[in-house]
Formats: C-alpha cells, structure tokens, sequence
C-alpha cells in the first residue's frame, strides 16, 4: 500500500519470515518438533515430572520393604543359607559389630511378616499417587478438557491402570529374557557361539528385542494412562520414538552415574542423585513423546473462535404527557362534542314521530 502526505512517499512492506520460521516451513518435522515443545511447556510438563520424580522415589522405600520380607521368608525357611550370611558378617564386620548386624537380621526375619505389610501398604500409597500424577500429566499433554471423575472412580481407574502397567512390564521383560536366551541357546546348539560374527549378531538382536519390549510399554503409557481414550496409530509411532530415546537416555545415564560415584562422597550419594536424575529425565522425557504425539497434524484441533459477546441495553421511551391547558382543551371539545350528539340524537326522535 503506498500512500502520500505532504509531497512524500513511503511504503509499507510487510515483514519477511525469519530464518528460524524459514526453517519450521521447509522441515514439516522442525515445526512439529517446536509445536511438541510449546505443548509441553504450556502444559506445565517440568511441574508434573517434579511430581513423578517424587513419588518415584518415595516408592523406593516400600519396594526396599517389600524385597527385604521376601528375603527374610527366604532366610526362615533355608538354615543353611542363613548361618553361611551370618558367618560372612560375623568375619567381614569389625568385632562387635558383626553379632549386633546378627541380631538385626534375626530380628528382621522375626518381624517379616509385619515388614512385608507396611511394605505392601508404603508401596500402594506411593504407586497411586505415582500413577494419578502420571495419568493427569498425560491427559494434560493431550489436552482432554472432560470433566474430573467421581474419587472413587479416580482411585479404581488408577488401580486398574497400575496393574495393567505392571503386567506390561512383566511382558517386556519375559519377551527380553526368552528371546535372548533363546537366541544363545540356539547359536550353543549350533556350535557357533565362539564366532565374532555371531556376537555381533546376537547383540544386533538384544538391541532389536529391547526395542520392542520398550515399544511394548511406551504403547500401553502413551495410549492407555490418558483419562480419556486416545488414538492407537498417533501412540504407536510416539512409542516408536520413545523407545529409541529410552535406549539412548539408558546409556547416557549410565556413563553419568558411573562418573559421579569415582570419589568417596559419589560413591556414598552418586547412586541416589544419580537415581534421582534418571526418574525426572525420564519423566520429562515421556511426557514430552506425549506432546509430540498429541501435536500431530491429526490430533490437532481446530480452535473456533468464541463469539462476540451479546450487549443488551434496554431501550426505554419516556412519553411527555399532555400539559394542563391542553387537557382541559381536549376536555371541551369532548363536552361539545357530547352537546352536539345530543341535540342530533333528539331531533332525529322528533322527525320519528312525525
């Protein structure tokens, strides 16, 4: 648009894209890839890891509960196996010490029963709370605007939702132990386990397995954990990345962990921090596979705008009413009028008769 003032001329041109908008245009997968972005940010995703990362490690504890009872149950029912424990405690700990960590395994395998109990109370009271905060960070990426369910249904549905992951997890990990002992015991009989090659192989296929055991479960959280119902072919490919990630995420953490636990202090903390860093990293990291799923092109929907809001403002007429010389005008020509009809009206009844 060119416009003129004063003998002058300027030109409005309109802004060019930038090179970073450029970009997004030419690579769909840029601009899907910011999109996820902007939907975990907006979606408040670094709140609701914190929160995962929480219960993540409070379950620690009730599961530590839980494998110590098991122990215990062990240790009751196996003497030999007990006094072997004992006897390596009692020449390993410095004198004194080793009869009073007895006295704490005796007492521990005495009270196991009330051990496994609180256990198996700690861990579903922080399993629960892992899975809502998970389930309402997910539905939270997806943008499920539904009402809130009723408590009870909330905790069933949570229930429900933890045992069908825990089956899942079963699953891949059955799937990841019988095929890959499967896969050595079929290069054992075949005679071809030494071979360089065949390591190769078999570690190819570990990796493949891996895969798709993670895929496995990447599928149940993406598409089942939601509130609502979410579409199986948008998870399918977002687990198809996460499991991917994950692989990479594993190695990374691994290196992380074994660089923080060299010295004394790491080697007493670097564990736990170490733990600590790979729940939140995980966490984030789901939950932003999640956006990237939700923000696909047919996931994405189509915002209508709101309509203007309706003003009503009542229209009020306000009448002048007749002043007092004109109602006693109007009241006189009515008196006339009156007059004039009577006198009509009584020579019509005169000509009657007549």
């Amino acid at each position: 648009m060119t416009t003129t003032t004063a003998g002058t001329t300027s030109t409005e041109d309109t802004a060019e894209p930038s090179r970073f908008e450029q970009l997004k245009a030419r690579h769909p997968w840029l601009d899907h890839l910011v999109r996820a972005g902007a939907r975990y940010t907006e979606k408040h995703g670094d709140h609701y890891a914190a929160a995962i990362t929480y219960f993540s490690i409070l379950a620690l504890v009730p599961l530590l509960m839980i494998a110590f009872a098991a122990a215990a149950f062990v240790l009751a029912n196996n003497q030999a196996l007990l006094d072997q424990i004992q006897a390596g405690i009692t020449s390993a700990a410095p004198p004194g010490l080793g009869d009073l960590l007895n006295k704490v395994i005796e007492q521990a395998i005495a009270q196991r029963g009330a051990v496994g109990i609180l256990g198996l109370l700690g861990a579903l009271y922080s399993g629960l709370g892992w899975m809502a905060n998970m389930r309402e960070a997910l539905s939270e990426q997806w943008d499920q605007r539904g009402d809130p369910p009723s408590i009870v249904r909330r905790y069933g549905g949570d229930l429900v939702a933890m045992i069908g992951l825990g089956v899942a997890l079963a699953l891949s990990f059955a799937v990841t132990a019988v095929a890959t002992g499967a896969s050595h015991a079929i290069a054992s009989f075949l005679g071809l386990e030494g071979q360089a090659w065949v390591q190769v192989v078999l570690t190819i296929a570990g990796i493949i397995i891996t895969l798709a055991a993670n895929w496995l479960v990447f599928l149940w959280v993406i598409a089942r954990l939601p509130r609502e119902p979410v579409t199986l072919r948008s998870a399918g490919r977002a687990a198809i990345l996460a499991s991917v990630g994950f692989v990479l995420l594993q190695q990374v953490m691994t290196v992380y962990i074994s660089s923080v636990t060299n010295s004394p202090a790491g080697a007493a903390f670097g564990p736990i921090i170490g733990l600590l860093v790979f729940a939140n990293f995980v966490s984030r990291f789901i939950l932003f596979v999640t956006a990237w799923a939700a923000t696909m092109k047919e996931n994405e929907r189509e915002e209508i705008p709101e309509p203007a809001p309706v003003v009503v403002r009542p229209a009020v007429t306000v009448g002048r009413a007749p002043g007092v010389g004109a109602t006693a005008g109007l009241l006189g020509a009515g008196a006339v009028l009156g007059v004039v009809g009577s006198i009509l009206g009584v020579n019509g009844m005169r000509r009657g008769r007549r």
